[in-house]
């Protein structure tokens, strides 16, 4: 590890960068759009409940469906048909500042997280198999999540300019700030086709796709682990019911609310960066390839504030919610899909991610449209009720896990 980090041009290392970079101009796309749907439809006078129940669908439809891409894109090899395919439907995105029909809205933002899903299995895939045995999965995942997480701080700014310059915040403003997004998405595809043909040229696919893993199963621990980031993420509130609170309390100015979630995506760049060298020591540490899960342990501790905080009448208490709404984001782009490489073969990742990603995208749609319901029904309590009940769960899940990393050591050694 220490000899590899000296040399920082690795073809591994490029490989990292490249990806994060496509990763970076994605999220200054959809990151802006998703900092932003909660507001614009309140304007379009969208109930919450409405509009937790279709972001999610969306959800939902974007973990979901990578079961099928994943399995798909394993069997036919095809990873950057997906990669154009997915990231091509990016431009379903700057189409929503030229609509006010809910009904086109609903296709727009659910066409979106399918095209996030025909794309992430293929590129998680690629990634985790450059990195396992060359620069350590938590370390790629977490530089990814890193320049992932910068355009998804720099994207909301783009509406936050929209509001101070023009001095309003109303639906035409909203309207602009989609629009402004074509520019990224051109960015965006000159980068992937670039990436394209850099990666081909340089021959770094190939060494790493013909690679040869020998266990075909998906053993008992994958199991516990879903089921572990299941109930994470069930109780985890999603920015979509805090905007909806944020603005229907004129808690925050629109442009503060974007600037907020900006934030958030900072601080979930910086926690990617830390959690995932942690992520790498650990396994070092324990001399255990699932060693890494241990730092999964303060998630669902950390997550029973959520509520508390980002759903309060307090600034600072929402504020500091949000801080620690980026740190849990971190930890589960980073962990949660690195962990999948430890726990997986090969030769079943793509079906490990898909399955992980149902597992997962089940819970957002449960977690938001419930909670949006109970907001609806200014039921606030039962919201930190419900997050307090399913986060114990996890918590005794967790150690159930982390018992069976223990007992798994001798077998594996």
């Amino acid at each position: 590890m220490s000899t590899q980090s000296k040399n920082r041009f690795t073809p591994a290392v490029t490989v990292i960068i490249i990806f994060g970079i496509i990763s970076m101009m994605g999220d200054v796309v959809y990151e802006t759009a998703r900092s932003a749907n909660s507001q614009y439809l309140n304007l379009l006078t969208i109930s919450a409940a409405q509009v937790g129940l279709v972001f999610g669908i969306g959800e939902f439809l974007g973990y979901f469906l990578r079961l099928v891409a994943g399995v798909l894109s394993d069997k036919s090899g095809r990873y950057w048909l997906f990669m154009f395919l997915g990231y091509g439907m990016l431009l379903i995105v700057p189409l929503i500042g030229f609509t006010m029909n809910w009904n086109i809205l609903v296709v727009l933002i659910l066409m979106e997280r399918i095209g996030k899903a025909l794309r992430s299995p293929a590129k998680d895939t690629i990634l985790s198999g450059v990195a396992e045995n060359q620069v350590g999965v938590g370390f790629a995942f977490g530089l990814q999540e890193a320049l992932d997480q910068i355009g998804a701080f720099i994207g909301p700014l783009i509406f936050t300019m929209v509001f101070y310059f023009t001095g309003k915040n109303g639906i035409a403003q909203y309207q602009l700030g989609y629009k402004a997004l074509f520019v990224p998405f051109a960015i965006l595809m000159i980068f992937l086709i670039y990436a394209y043909r850099r990666i081909k040229r340089d021959n770094l696919i190939p060494a790493v796709v013909k690679k040869e893993f020998y266990s075909e199963h998906l053993k008992p621990i994958f199991w516990i682990y879903t089921a572990f980031t299941f109930f994470c993420t069930l109780g985890f509130v999603n920015f979509s019911t805090v905007g909806y609170h944020l603005k229907a309390n004129n808690l925050m100015s629109d442009g503060n609310i974007t600037l907020l979630y900006s934030v958030a995506m900072i601080v979930d760049a910086a926690t990617a960066l830390f959690i995932g060298k942690a992520y790498d020591r650990l396994k070092i540490r324990t001399e255990m390839r699932t060693g890494g899960l241990l730092v999964l342990m303060a998630i669902p501790f950390i997550t029973l504030f959520l509520p508390f905080l980002t759903l309060s009448h307090s600034t600072i208490l929402i504020v500091i919610g949000m801080i620690v709404f980026g740190i849990v984001m971190g930890t589960h782009e980073t962990v949660m899909r690195s962990a999948i490489a430890d726990i997986t073969p090969f030769n079943k990742r793509g079906t490990g991610y898909g399955v992980f990603n149902t597992s997962y995208g089940l819970a957002l749609l449960g977690g938001a449209a419930l909670m949006g319901l109970l907001y609806d029904m200014n039921k606030i309590g039962f919201i930190i009720a419900f997050t307090c009940g399913i986060e114990l769960i996890a918590i005794i899940l967790y150690f159930k896990m982390n018992n069976m990393v223990k007992n798994s050591h001798q077998v594996k050694n």
